[in-house]
């Protein structure tokens, strides 16, 4: 996946929560770019459409080329505040990476298949934390629970890696787990109970 989108990004003069919502309402996301190559915080803004498409297509780990009025940054998504109401994207931190850099990323975990009849899947943890090739980030990882029975319990050890992504996450991290469904579990304390009386 060694593709990123460039889009262009202008240099803020203003800073504060005035500044911030002026450039809101203007249409733009105010975000600061960091990192080991940058000598001080650059603040910048970025089109709000623009970016918030690039996140619905690419996810929360995006590598995006800036265009700061002719120059080039590549970053990556760190941060993002998101309005609470709204959902728009209030503020951005873009960490300045380069190409070949390794990087430190939380992938999302998705869980396929059905486990076996009468149990369920409870997923413990939604992300793991793995270490890639800034532009080689996996956007997401699949693991399968299909006929798995009761008591069986997939970990952060157990999800597949590409041959270039080291875990970093604990291995014995808990993802998901094979259980009873809590529905039944309620209804055999009640007929223990029935039976007791």
């Amino acid at each position: 996946m060694a593709k990123y989108q460039t889009i262009e990004a202008a240099v803020r003069s203003e800073f504060g929560k005035g500044s911030a919502r002026r450039a809101r309402v203007a249409g733009q996301i105010p975000a600061v770019i960091y990192g080991a190559d940058v000598e001080t915080n650059l603040h910048v803004t970025v089109d709000h459409r623009t970016f918030a498409g690039l996140v619905r297509n690419e996810g929360v780990n995006a590598v995006v080329e800036l265009d700061i009025e002719g120059q080039k940054q590549l970053t990556m998504i760190k941060h993002i505040d998101q309005n609470v109401l709204t959902f728009n994207i209030d503020h951005l931190d873009l960490l300045a990476i380069k190409r070949g850099e390794k990087v430190e990323v939380d992938v999302p975990v998705i869980v396929e298949g059905e486990s076996a009849p009468g149990t369920m899947a409870v997923q413990d943890a939604d992300t793991i934390k793995v270490e890639a090739d800034v532009l080689s980030i996996p956007e997401e990882f699949k693991v399968s629970i299909e006929g798995l029975e009761l008591g069986a319990q997939i970990t952060a050890a157990d999800v597949a890696l590409d041959a270039d992504t080291t875990l970093i996450e604990d291995p014995e991290t808990l993802i998901v787990n094979i259980v009873l469904p809590a529905v039944e579990a309620e209804e055999t304390d009640e007929n223990a109970e029935e039976a007791a009386e």
